[in-house]
C-alpha cells in the first residue's frame, strides 16, 4: 500500500545527500516534495501542514549545527523519522484487560470494512496467546452474516455464541447481553462481540451501537477500518467517534493497492490509536500495530523487528537446535531437513510479503525480483522432496535416472525440475561445508528456483589490495643481467 510513498521519499532524501551543506532552501525544497508525496497519499490536508511545519520547526534551528557534522542529511531523515512515527500514534497500544473476567470487546464500523473477518482474525491471535475467547453474533441485518462468523469461528476452533438466525430477524442488544452472561458461565475470558454495518454513517446505526455499548458496557470500542476507503474513511470515524465513541481502530486490508491516506490521518484526526491492522485475507494475516515499523517501512527502512518476530514463531526450537548442532558437528545437511525448512517458510506466510520487510525493498533492482518471486514455488518444491524415499532423502546420490523419473512423475513435475532441484540442493550443501571451514559465502549459494538469487563472489583473497609484481625481464647481456640480479 506505501510503496508509491515509499518510493517518494527515497528519491527525496537521494537528493538530499548529495549536499555537503544544507541550507534552509534545501529544506524547503525537500519538505515540499514530501508534502506533495504526503498529499498524493490521500492523507489529510491538515495533518500533512502539521507534519511539514514540525519538520521545518525542528530542523531549521539546527541547521548551523547540522553542518558541523559529517552527514547532516541523516539528522534531517531522523527528524522525518520521529515525526512519521508521531502521527502514526507515537507509542504501540494494546488491549485493556478487564480485572474481572471476561474482557468484552465491541467491534463496530461500516459495512464491507471487513468486521466479521476481522472478528475471526481477533480471535486467533488471542487464542494463541493463551485466551479463550468467544465469538456473539450481533449483526442480524446484513444476509447471513451469523453464518459467516460461524464458519470462521469454526476455521479457528472458536465458539460462536448465535441463537438468532440473523437475516433481519432477532435483537441484537438482548443476544449481546445474552452473550457475555453466557461467556462469563462458560468461563471464556474475552468476548467478541460483531455488531452491524451501515453503507453509511446514519441516525440508525449510532443508535444501535450505543444500545450495544451501554447494555454491556465493553473494555474496548474497536472502530473497524477499510485503509483503501480513503479520506471518507476518515471523516466516517470522525463522525461515529463523536456520535458513539471508540478506543480504538483497527486497519484492515493493507495490503491493497490503494494510497493509503487513511492510515496516515485517522489517528491525527480522531486522536485514537491504530492497534490492530489486517494485511490479507488468511486469519493469520493480522498483527499489533506498531508506528515505528510502519513509519521503518515507510522511509525504505524495511521491518527487521517484525520479520525476525515471525521467523522465531514459524522456527520450531528443537528443530532449529537439531540443525545447528548438525552444522557444528560437521553432518551433511539432508533433505529431510530442508523440508522441515520448507514447512516452516509457510507457516510464516507470503514469502513476497516477508521479503519486502527486508531493508531497500521498494528499491527498484530488488522491487523487480520480488515481483518475479513465485509463492507458490515453495509448494512445487515441497511437493518433490515428498515424493523420495527416506533413503533418497539422506542420500540425493543415489538418485539416478529412473529414480528421476518416478519422483517427477509423484509430483507433477518435470524430471528438469527435479534435476535443477537436485543440484542446487548440492550446491547449498558445498556452501555450507565451505561456510563450516570459513571459505565460502552466500555469492555461492544457489537459491531455490524463483527465489531472487545473490550476486556471484569469488571469496576473499590473501593478496586483497597488493597486486603480483611483473617479472623482471632478463636480458641478454651477462653485464645487464648480473646488474638486475644485484
Amino acid at each position: 500500500m506505501f510503496d508509491s510513498l515509499s518510493a517518494k521519499f527515497s528519491t527525496a532524501f537521494a537528493s538530499l545527500r548529495g549536499k555537503g551543506r544544507i541550507k534552509a532552501g534545501d529544506l524547503d525544497e525537500i519538505t515540499s516534495e514530501i508534502r506533495s508525496a504526503l498529499l498524493d497519499s490521500d492523507v489529510a490536508v491538515s495533518v500533512v501542514d502539521t507534519f511539514i511545519s514540525q519538520i521545518k520547526q525542528r530542523s531549521l534551528p539546527l541547521l548551523d549545527e547540522l553542518n558541523k557534522s559529517t552527514n547532516p542529511s541523516q539528522a534531517i531523515f531522523n527528524i522525518v523519522n520521529e515525526e512519521l512515527v508521531g502521527i502514526l500514534g507515537g507509542t504501540a497500544r494494546r488491549i485493556r484487560y478487564a480485572k474481572k473476567a471476561p474482557t468484552v470487546i465491541l467491534l463496530t464500523g461500516l459495512q464491507g470494512a471487513g468486521k466479521t473477518s476481522l472478528a475471526g482474525k481477533l480471535a486467533k491471535f488471542l487464542k494463541d496467546q493463551g485466551n479463550t475467547p468467544i465469538l456473539v453474533a450481533c449483526d442480524l441485518a446484513r444476509p447471513n452474516a451469523v453464518t459467516q462468523l460461524q464458519l470462521v469461528g469454526q476455521s479457528i476452533s472458536v465458539p460462536v455464541f448465535a441463537p438468532e438466525p440473523g437475516n433481519g430477524n432477532g435483537d441484537p442488544i438482548r443476544v449481546a447481553k445474552d452473550g457475555v452472561r453466557f461467556a462469563s458461565e462458560k468461563l471464556h475470558n474475552i468476548v467478541i462481540v460483531d455488531t452491524a454495518g451501515r453503507l453509511g454513517i446514519d441516525a440508525e446505526l449510532m443508535a444501535q451501537a450505543k444500545r450495544i455499548r451501554e447494555a454491556i458496557n465493553p473494555d474496548e470500542v474497536l472502530y473497524v477500518v477499510d485503509a483503501m476507503v480513503g479520506q471518507d474513511a476518515v471523516r466516517s470515524a470522525q463522525a461515529f467517534d463523536d456520535g458513539v465513541g471508540f478506543d480504538g481502530v483497527v486497519l484492515t486490508k493493507l495490503d491493497g493497492d490503494a494510497r493509503g491516506g487513511a492510515a496516515l490521518s485517522i489517528t491525527q484526526v480522531t486522536k485514537k490509536p491504530i492497534m490492530f491492522a489486517a494485511t490479507g485475507e488468511k486469519v493469520t494475516d493480522f498483527d499489533l500495530f506498531y508506528p515505528d515499523r510502519m513509519a521503518s517501512r515507510i522511509l525504505g527502512l524495511g521491518d527487521i523487528q517484525t520479520l525476525a518476530e515471525a521467523t522465531k514463531n514459524a522456527f520450531d526450537g528443537d528443530t532449529a537446535a537439531k540443525l545447528e548442532s548438525k552444522f557444528a558437528s560437521g553432518e551433511d545437511f539432508t533433505l529431510d531437513d530442508f523440508l522441515s525448512q520448507l514447512e516452516a517458510m509457510k507457516k510464516m506466510g507470503s514469502m513476497t510479503k516477508l521479503l519486502g520487510m527486508l531493508p531497500g525493498a521498494n528499491s527498484g533492482a530488488m522491487k523487480k525480483q520480488l515481483e518475479q518471486f513465485d509463492d507458490s514455488e515453495l509448494i512445487r518444491t515441497q511437493a518433490i522432496v515428498q515424493s523420495m524415499t527416506p533413503l533418497e532423502r539422506r542420500d540425493p546420490k543415489v538418485l539416478n535416472g529412473s529414480r528421476r523419473a518416478r519422483i517427477a512423475k509423484g509430483s507433477g513435475r518435470a524430471v528438469s525440475d527435479v534435476n535443477s532441484l537436485v543440484d542446487r540442493f548440492s550446491g547449498a550443501q558445498k556452501m555450507m561445508k565451505q561456510m563450516r571451514s570459513g571459505k565460502g559465502g552466500l555469492g555461492n549459494m544457489q537459491m531455490p528456483p524463483g527465489m531472487p538469487q545473490f550476486p556471484p563472489t569469488t571469496g576473499p583473497s590473501l593478496n586483497k589490495g597488493h597486486a603480483p609484481k611483473a617479472k623482471k625481464s632478463r636480458s641478454g647481456n651477462p653485464a645487464k643481467r648480473a646488474a638486475e640480479s644485484s
